[in-house]
């Protein structure tokens, strides 16, 4: 078993967390919250550090789950930051969907210091994090991921390397694209159908078993029918990881067509009082 440090109790960062206790490792957490923290060490048990250096202090492993790419530099870096308590050879792995900018120019000092960085974005949402089902894209040295691994399997369901620094926020850059075209193309589909008069549920149960099936059809389609948009991510996170996407798009030459139309669709629903309802929300500009 290993001595963890866990930066970021938010809705993901809490459960994970647990996870990594109930697997038998010895967790400190770290949550810019206090509170927060002392909260899962009740829960939990473990310990808590007033500073991310406090809480990766004799870490093998720092794993993180934070806001962005701001919030990832604020708990890595400077006097109080996770790389100044972290010993050689100590393992950091990140949680947080960021740009593979930052993921690379992190993992850039870490090896000057000799230390390691794996980004390790997640997806399977707060569901995901809280049945320890996630699906975890994995970059950096091969090494590291393998030390790695066998920790983050404490709230995994599935965990790849997919290559070096920077390629697990690219792959997660590929869910998040996935993610908006279909979320799309199922509101329009339910809207479509009430117009027409039709039972959704009823026509879902016989799409669902076909080619139109899809996780997000499986799980979302009874709440966006009763507008009930409490689950999981919301838009506003969805919009900032659109927004990496569209960029990262920009700078390698690919085309998001769809993807920035979608994310123009989630800048209607952040108008419309939107920004913390989940993903399935597209729905409402379709029903208003």
């Amino acid at each position: 078993m290993a001595t963890v440090a866990f930066l970021g109790l938010g809705v993901m960062g809490y459960p994970m967390a647990g996870h990594l206790v109930a697997k038998g490792h010895q967790v400190t957490v770290y949550n810019r919250t206090e509170a927060k923290a002392k909260t899962w060490v009740v829960e939990h048990g473990g310990k808590w550090g007033a500073t991310p250096r406090a809480a990766a202090e004799g870490a093998e492993f720092v794993m993180a789950c934070v806001g962005n790419d701001d919030d990832l530099r604020s708990v890595c870096l400077g006097p109080d930051g996770a790389f100044a308590g972290m010993k050689p050879g100590t393992v950091f792995v990140d949680h947080t969907t960021v740009s593979a900018q930052v993921t690379r120019e992190l993992a850039a000092v870490a090896a000057e210091q000799g230390k390691n960085f794996v980004d390790a974005p997640v997806s399977g949402g707060q569901a995901g994090a809280q049945n320890g089902v996630l699906s975890v894209m994995c970059g950096g040295d091969a090494a590291a991921y393998e030390r790695a691994e066998p920790v983050i399997a404490a709230y995994a369901r599935i965990c790849r390397r997919l290559g070096d620094s920077g390629a697990g926020q690219l792959a997660k850059m590929m869910n998040q694209i996935c993610i908006a075209g279909l979320v799309q193309g199922l509101a329009e589909a339910l809207a479509f159908g009430q117009k027409a008069g039709l039972d959704g549920a009823a026509v879902v149960e016989v799409i669902s078993q076909g080619a139109a099936g899809s996780w997000q059809m499986q799980n979302r389609h009874k709440t966006m029918l009763a507008g009930e948009f409490d689950f999981g991510f919301a838009v506003d996170w969805m919009r900032k990881d659109l927004k990496i996407c569209l960029e990262t798009a920009d700078q390698i030459g690919a085309i998001l067509p769809v993807t920035a139309l979608v994310d123009q669709f989630y800048k209607e629903v952040q108008q419309m009082g939107g920004q913390r309802n989940d993903t399935s929300s597209l729905i409402r500009r379709l029903t208003r």
